[in-house]
């Protein structure tokens, strides 16, 4: 029924709002540490960077570099993941490789991208890229291997060429698993995004981070944290609406629907 629904979503509110409310009051009773700054003194900070247009300027950056390196780097583990689940030359190749690389942290690589690309946005963009890969090509290759072959079987039975049991019947049947790999491949951009923005970075939400930082600025340090916080929301609100489009029929009558 609407109302016990429209109910619930007000609840899921209340405590984030009663938390921010006691945030707010202990502030501004000198009863927290310096460094936390209260949230209308956190908002008051990002108007100050939007009048300037720094805040604007910092969002652009960083959204081009998260944009474009979650897509290569999705797209790559997509199309490589695929391939090595259907063939297993390429898995038998980029199977060890995965394994000994996932582990290691992938910001631990910035300095070789920034040697290779410079401070300027293509080092950004590889290493998002290449921390994307990772989550998405284990994801695609294991969606690949679970679909059940009996849907595979019944297709070539029925006289479908390849092409259209790859298409009609493997991508579909992979594509929850492709989607949940792509959702991890998205937190992975933006976790890299941050870290990078403040090893070497001249410009973004990450720099803004760090002068807040280092001019004891507590107030736009917590601003941009904010910026990333709900960026990264937004995206992966996104991702799920693009998510329950295409799995619309897929779907029907699980969990996930009942929930929404």
């Amino acid at each position: 029924m609407p109302w016990p629904r429209c109910s619930q979503k007000i609840a899921n509110w209340l405590i984030p709002a009663a938390v921010l409310a006691l945030w707010e009051i202990l502030g501004r009773a000198g009863l927290l540490p310096r460094y936390l700054s209260t949230p209308t003194a956190i908002l008051a900070a990002l108007w100050e960077l939007a009048v300037t247009g720094e805040l604007f300027t910092a969002l652009a950056e960083s959204l081009y570099r998260v944009a474009v390196g979650f897509v290569l780097g999705a797209a790559a583990g997509i199309l490589v993941g695929l391939a090595a689940g259907i063939m297993p030359r390429v898995r038998h190749f980029f199977d060890p490789l995965v394994s000994f690389l996932y582990s290691v942290p992938k910001i631990a690589f910035l300095p070789v991208f920034l040697l290779l690309f410079g401070l300027g946005h293509a080092s950004k963009i590889a290493i998002i890229a290449f921390s994307g890969f990772f989550p998405v090509f284990i994801a695609s290759r294991h969606a690949v291997l679970s679909v059940d072959r009996l849907l595979i079987w019944t297709a070539q039975n029925m006289g479908a060429p390849r092409r259209t049991i790859f298409f009609r019947v493997l991508i579909p049947a992979a594509a929850p698993q492709l989607f949940a790999g792509i959702r991890i491949g998205l937190a992975h951009a933006f976790v890299v995004l941050f870290a990078a923005e403040l090893i070497g970075s001249k410009a973004g939400l990450g720099t803004i981070i760090s002068y807040g930082e280092e001019w004891v600025r507590f107030d736009l340090m917590f601003a941009g944290i904010l910026c990333f916080a709900v960026l990264g929301f937004a995206a992966d609100r996104i991702l799920l609406a693009i998510r329950s489009r295409v799995l619309k029929g897929q779907i029907i009558g699980t969990e996930e629907q009942v929930a929404r």
